[in-house]
């Protein structure tokens, strides 16, 4: 390791993204309770049922049956399950900045200069785009989609992705990764939390009780795209600027260039055939899931099956 690195930070860097993988299985979990007994907890325990009543032998108006069945209560302890995630989220979240902030103090820089870095940092924000929307609007019942896509990909940027802390090349010495990444991150972020959205619209079925209807992961997803794509815009037309400044050009053909046009391209066809051609529900969620998986080949595929000037991922 580099003498300009601080190894004891960079250590507390690396404990503190498993301490964030524990946290955000636990809130899972804890999700998953919610989901399945936290709203027959709210719903009254007794539930009436309405059976035909006849008079003289003929059917009349439907009744409420005396000594009907009745809902089984749900233990008491269920009632905590969601507070409990959302508690367990927070930590993870602040364990998960935690991680990201002994990183850049330990290099010296901004903590996202290679793709082990850039994943956390997405997983980061991914989780804090659920959190900061949970406080304004009802999508607690994402919690557990959310922080499990979170795990996973913390799972997977420690097990494939991971280097040592270290100085990087040049090119990143800049303050456009403040201005650029910063915001790739950031609109990446909600891209996840409207993917895991229209994932979840696609397999839903009718009949499920537990899953919010299709019109409320329409409206999470739809809100969550309209913040995160001008955040996107924003960052490509900062990285031609960077470009410009780094190479001599705005403009060099390079994947990792096309790709983030491309993401742009179909997030804009998403919005823009839901707001002139009118489309809902199935089409609109299978555009914005295209435009998903170019979001993540552009972050992930890229740097791994591509090469280019911004080969400098140090993917392992």
């Amino acid at each position: 390791m580099s003498a300009e690195v601080d190894a004891g930070l960079a250590t507390l860097s690396d404990q503190l993204i498993l301490a964030t993988v524990l946290l955000y299985v636990s809130a899972m979990i804890a999700y998953a309770l919610d989901l399945a007994f936290g709203r027959a907890a709210a719903a009254p325990a007794r539930a009436e049922r309405l059976v035909p009543a006849t008079v003289g032998g003929g059917a009349a108006d439907s009744v409420p049956a005396e000594g009907g069945p009745t809902e089984k209560a749900p233990p008491a302890w269920t009632v905590w399950a969601g507070p409990v995630a959302v508690g367990l989220s927070w930590l993870g979240w602040a364990a998960n900045l935690a991680s990201l902030l002994t990183r850049g103090l330990a290099v010296d820089r901004w903590p996202w200069g290679n793709m082990y870095e850039f994943v956390v940092a997405m997983c980061f924000a991914a989780v804090s785009a659920f959190l900061f929307m949970q406080l304004r609007y009802p999508v607690r019942f994402l919690g557990a989609f959310v922080t499990v896509a979170a795990a996973l990909g913390l799972g997977f940027a420690v097990r494939y992705l991971h280097v040592q802390a270290g100085p990087v090349v040049p090119a990143l010495n800049s303050y456009w990764v403040a201005i650029h990444v910063s915001a790739a991150i950031v609109a990446s972020g909600l891209f996840i939390v409207a993917g895991v959205s229209g994932i979840l619209y696609l397999v839903r079925k009718d009949t499920a009780v537990r899953l919010p209807s299709r019109q409320d992961l329409e409206r999470v997803a739809h809100r969550a795209i309209v913040i995160g794509f001008p955040i996107w815009t924003f960052a490509v037309i900062a990285g031609a600027l960077w470009a410009d400044k780094a190479w001599g050009r705005y403009w060099g053909w390079d994947p990792k260039e096309i790709w983030a046009f491309i993401t742009w391209i179909a997030y804009a066809a998403y919005l823009h055939a839901r707001a002139t051609a009118g489309w809902k529900g199935k089409a609109a969620m299978i555009v914005q899931l295209v435009a998903f998986a170019c979001l993540l080949f552009n972050l992930v595929g890229v740097n791994i099956f591509l090469g280019g000037l911004h080969s400098y991922a140090e993917v392992p």
